[in-house]
């Protein structure tokens, strides 16, 4: 949300843009239509304030000082502070892919092609956002997410030594030194299964090497709904997620949901493995609003 308005029923919300709103699929058309969302705010008339905030350094630079207690208070000083001011309490970065090419569109806001560096910035920078009271940062993309192109349907295939020794030992770090709240996994598959329907390393590696218990969240606009899907790769399904210890689809379509009660009712997944994922979203929500 990049500008806002206030008039007499108080705060809402502008946009210069609705793409995002058909993907709300989620409500009913009553709710959709009473909905604090930019297409229906248009003949609101209040005072319009916009929305600015500090233009930090690019990750790759940031990393280039090899100074943690420099990123820790950029953090802790400017991204967490801000966030205050704006409200918003879960930042989605930083994210620690390693540097594989030159062209991977998203280098910029990567650290460095050694892990080593990689976790510990994004350490650095977690330990700062969170330490801003109910502030939470968001490791990512998890794991093996290296290009750009076709992000959403490539399959990384790589060994478990060039796994562990390269491509999660940055998230290992992070997590160990910077204890970040949420993780959020990538689109792409490893080794032809999505990384967020890896049970192996959500749970088995995440969660019981590494020793970390808070929310892990999908990547967003991604299910076997998504319209503009091709790929020769089965899909991420909601339920799929679930079974694998991802706690949160994002965004949540109603199609996922029925997919869910579905694999529910076929015995794919529990009731227990529901309120395993469901109370940790309740357990963060809890944590960031005491």
């Amino acid at each position: 949300m990049k500008k806002y308005g206030i008039d007499e029923k108080g705060k809402y919300r502008l946009s210069d843009t609705v793409s995002h709103l058909g993907k709300i699929d989620f409500m009913s058309p009553e709710d959709y239509a009473k909905a604090d969302l930019p297409g229906n705010n248009k003949d609101r008339k209040g005072k319009v304030y916009h929305i600015y905030c500090t233009a930090i350094p690019i990750g790759t630079a940031l990393a280039q000082t090899f100074n943690e207690e420099l990123l820790e208070s950029i953090a802790k000083n400017i991204v967490g502070e801000e966030m205050d001011l704006l409200g918003t309490q879960v930042w989605l970065a930083p994210a620690l892919n390693i540097h594989r090419n030159i062209l991977c569109g998203r280098n910029f806001e990567y650290f460095s092609e050694d892990p080593l560096i990689s976790g510990k910035m994004a350490a650095a920078i977690t330990r700062g956002i969170q330490s801003q009271k109910n502030r939470a940062a968001t490791i990512k993309h998890f794991a093996c997410n290296n290009q750009e192109m076709n992000r959403k349907n490539n399959n990384s295939i790589l060994s478990e030594r060039a796994m562990r020794e390269i491509y999660l030992k940055g998230f290992q770090i992070a997590i160990k030194e910077g204890k970040p709240i949420a993780l959020m996994t990538s689109y792409n598959l490893i080794n032809g299964v999505h990384a967020s329907q890896r049970k192996d390393l959500i749970v088995d590696v995440i969660r019981s090497e590494w020793g970390f218990n808070g929310l892990i969240m999908s990547d967003w606009y991604e299910s076997e709904f998504n319209p503009n899907r091709v790929s020769i790769h089965p899909p991420q399904m909601a339920s799929h997620n679930i079974k694998a210890g991802n706690d949160l689809q994002m965004w949540g379509r109603i199609k996922d949901y029925d997919v869910v009660m579905k694999a529910l009712k076929d015995g794919e997944i529990t009731r227990d493995d529901l309120l395993e994922t469901a109370s940790r979203v309740y357990d963060t929500i809890e944590l960031l609003t005491k």
